[in-house]
């Protein structure tokens, strides 16, 4: 075999089997409790069957319209794209990176053509190659040029690097899409319950605006006082002003709404009020381990930065040992074309070197500490990141253990004030009653019937928010 070639082959593997200074990789403790906050009211078998990161988003949430712009903003979403775009641009730096682990191969060939007024003399004094001294010199090589042999692992690290930020791109991108599932789905529901409060507005307006002619009239008559009007008619103009105030907020959901599906959404795809059997499943988790968070994108996004800064460690550190390269070439070379690939025309050529670094003014010890203190500030990052998803579960598992007393009693609230009003009338009609009592549960009626619809909202934005906070909505 060629000296060339098996010289070559020996740096290689040696190359290969180089070490790897990076410090050893361990994944930091989770800096929070060994379990989530739970009411203990499903066993561990129920609560692995409730995981609501294995729950696709199209089974979790219900209403098929509202499937229907998730899909729309999935295909659509800008800010989804962007994320697409950075994973691709992580994958090919990586690539990049990746490829000076092995020699670059180049092919060349080359001719000189060249005269000369001393012609190669031959035997008896003629010339050999001619009389006009002219000599044609054809080549042709393969080899690696500068090739860095990675005995301390710097080319190596510098590729893990890349390969985590490559990693860390795509979680990104699934942290971006749970995002935006779950701000669809919020924003859908909020449109849902701002329109069922625009159409009770406009009811009530409508009750009102009678209640109000019946004053003026009872007024004209000189039964009713112009105190009794002008009370009404302050309820009719509150009213009113819901009715203003609410189709501005429907316009600017629809309009936030748009922008989340990055396309117009259609009207078959929208609400008109809230759906009477919700928009998820009723299903969600309780007394669930802290780990389950290491499957939300966010937090592994943290730990493939974390783990990407400890190999530029390693990279740093190799800094302080040789630097070995090799160029190497094998070719062949003859005076003739035809010639160019004859018996005896091979050439080769090995040229190794070596740099040791002496004196750098402290460069390469500021790299390290540089590096260095970017993985303390990547571990602090995770650290801080799991600590957010732990509290944002909290806090919805916190408002989950509450909504349903909430709506039990809101509901309760509502049909009370119904109750009321509907006695205070027939009071006020038989006369037992004043016309202000009749107001005021008109009122309270109104009121308790908003609340109602906010809490309902509340509930359905607290499982979403569940949902989004445990790592729903990738799949």
């Amino acid at each position: 075999m060629n000296p060339a070639r098996n010289w070559t082959l020996s740096v290689l593997a040696l190359s290969l089997a180089g070490c790897n200074m990076a410090p050893r990789y361990e994944r930091p403790a989770l800096p929070v409790p060994a379990a989530l906050p739970g009411d203990g009211a499903q066993t561990g078998a129920q609560a692995q069957e409730a995981a609501l990161a294995d729950t696709a988003w199209a089974d979790f949430f219900t209403d098929d319209r509202l499937r229907g712009v998730i899909r729309l903003a999935l295909a659509n979403n800008r800010d989804l794209r962007i994320a697409l775009a950075n994973v691709e641009q992580a994958r090919a730096q990586y690539r990049v990176r990746r490829a000076d682990i092995l020699p670059s191969l180049s092919a060349s060939g080359s001719a000189t053509y060249q005269k000369s007024p001393f012609a190669t003399m031959g035997a008896g004094g003629g010339a050999a190659g001619g009389a006009s001294g002219r000599t044609d010199i054809y080549s042709a090589s393969l080899g690696v040029s500068a090739w860095e042999i990675d005995l301390f692992g710097r080319v190596r690290n510098l590729t893990r690097a890349a390969q985590e930020q490559f990693f860390a791109a795509q979680e990104n991108r699934n942290a971006a899409q749970v995002a935006l599932v779950a701000e669809i789905a919020g924003a859908w529901a909020t449109l849902a319950a701002d329109r069922e409060q625009l159409a009770l507005a406009h009811k009530t307006e409508a009750t009102f605006r009678q209640t109000l002619d019946l004053t003026e009239a009872r007024f004209r008559s000189g039964i009713a006082s112009e105190l009794e009007v002008r009370q009404a008619r302050t309820s009719h103009d509150q009213a009113r002003a819901d009715i203003a105030q609410l189709t501005t907020q429907v316009a600017q959901d629809r309009n936030a709404l748009n922008l989340l599906a990055g396309a117009t959404v259609e009207e078959a795809l929208l609400p008109d009020g809230m759906p009477a059997q919700g928009i998820t499943l009723d299903r969600l988790p309780a007394d669930l381990p802290s780990h389950v968070l290491l499957r939300r994108p966010d937090i592994a996004a943290a730990e493939h930065q974390l783990i990407g800064a400890n190999a530029n460690i390693g990279a740093a550190r190799a800094a302080f040992f040789p630097t070995i390269s090799l160029t190497a070439a094998l070719g062949t070379m003859s005076l003739g074309l035809s010639n160019l690939f004859a018996g005896g025309s091979e050439t080769w050529s090995v040229a190794p070197s070596a740099s040791l670094p002496i004196f750098d003014a402290g460069r390469n010890a500021g790299n390290l500490r540089y590096a260095e203190a970017t993985r303390d500030a990547m571990v602090a990052t995770y650290e801080k990141t799991v600590q957010t998803a732990f509290r944002e579960v909290a806090d919805a598992l916190a408002r989950r253990g509450t909504i349903d007393d909430q709506m039990a009693a809101q509901t309760s609230l509502r049909d009370n004030a119904e109750g009321a009003y509907r006695l205070a009338e027939a009071r006020f009609r038989a006369g037992i009653d004043p016309f202000l009592t009749t107001l005021d549960s008109q009122r309270s009626y109104y009121a308790a019937q908003q609340g109602l619809l906010a809490t309902r909202l509340v509930r359905e934005t607290n499982a979403v928010e569940l949902y989004r906070a445990l790592g729903g909505g990738l799949k």
